[in-house]
């Protein structure tokens, strides 16, 4: 079977198409036919081999996929052949708390590899049923981009109606965290660098939008536009130094959803703002397969579908790394 694998070159242009054996299957096992994969910024550090991300070579990358029991196990009970499922992210976070013991095992990482490839062997209790009502390629950007909004917006941000939140960008998470707070009744203010983008936030629903190019003092904007209160939630994206930007623009007792890092791994932060606001900065690490259940209920409910920016064949997955690497809208997919 085909399978892209990361070179020791560490780079887009380096992935090497190989043909691997087939998987074979313990009894606590399935097979899965993979019918798409979703891209997220994680997988572009990987494939980079960037700071802790860097894999060893040969290391089948991306973390998000859909497809298609193909085979079971003889002590599989809960799948049958034909089920369409996605892998987890954090395959040992079934439940409760993130503990050390679950946060390990990321698929398409340093440790573990990942989706990019034509079959995979997950064991029983590793994948999740996806909503019927999806595409394969809008299913296959559940598993890091939607479930990580959901639990940052959802899970943790305890909206309600009224509630004012701050999304920072058009990427996958979000547009999936504004879709998720617009259907708790939140009031969003939605950043990008782009009239383009934000027209996509205006067909949403998003009330308020801005353009931080053309206001780089953004903050004030959001000041005026919360009568000088600030905003209940923040969707972090940025990371690094902006997290003080955000800090000027939070509500008193708001929290701060620190979830993304294109903007450093670490930064110098205004700690007695922190404490004056009575600021919660929440860090976000995906979700757990139980947190998958319910947003996948939701999503059913609310017959929400992800936003996507492009699909791309298997053999032109460089491309879509490519295409990563530059920016989305949306999330970028690769269909087999």
């Amino acid at each position: 079977m085909k399978a892209y694998q990361v070179s020791k070159d560490y780079s887009i242009s380096s992935l090497e198409l190989v043909d691997i054996s087939y998987p074979k299957l313990l009894p606590n096992q399935v097979l899965v036919k993979m019918k798409a994969n979703s891209l997220n910024y994680r997988d572009l550090m990987v494939v980079t081999g960037y700071s802790s991300w860097k894999p060893p070579v040969g290391r089948v990358p991306v973390s998000d996929g859909v497809g298609v029991v193909v085979e079971r196990g003889s002590e599989v009970t809960s799948l049958a052949v034909n089920d369409r499922v996605a892998g987890l992210f954090l395959p040992k976070w079934i439940d409760g708390k993130l503990t050390d013991e679950k946060v390990g095992g990321s698929l398409g990482g340093a440790k573990t590899d990942g989706l990019l490839q034509e079959y995979a062997v997950f064991n029983e209790s590793e994948v999740i049923k996806v909503p019927t009502f999806l595409s394969d390629v809008e299913a296959a950007t559940l598993p890091c981009a939607g479930l990580t909004a959901w639990h940052g917006v959802t899970e943790k941000g305890d909206l309600k109606p009224g509630s004012t939140v701050l999304i920072q960008g058009t990427g996958g998470v979000s547009l999936f965290s504004a879709q998720f707070a617009l259907m708790a009744g939140a009031e969003v203010i939605l950043l990008s660098s782009s009239d383009e983008k934000l027209a996509l936030g205006k067909k949403m629903g998003v009330k308020h939008l801005i353009n931080y190019h053309q206001m780089p003092a953004w903050e004030k904007n959001i000041m005026q536009i919360t009568a000088g209160r600030g905003v209940d939630h923040i969707v972090e994206v940025v990371g690094g130094s902006n997290i003080n930007r955000s800090m000027d623009v939070i509500a008193l007792d708001g929290t701060i959803a620190v979830i993304g890092l294109i903007g450093g791994l670490s930064a110098e932060l205004d700690t007695v703002k922190i404490m004056s606001r009575q600021i919660r900065m929440q860090g976000i690490e995906v979700g757990s397969k139980e947190m998958f259940s319910r947003m996948n209920e939701a999503l059913q409910h609310y017959q929400i579908h992800p936003i996507i920016d492009q699909v791309y064949p298997f053999e032109e997955a460089k491309s879509a790394f490519y295409h990563l690497e530059k920016g989305a809208t949306g999330k970028i997919v690769i269909q087999y």
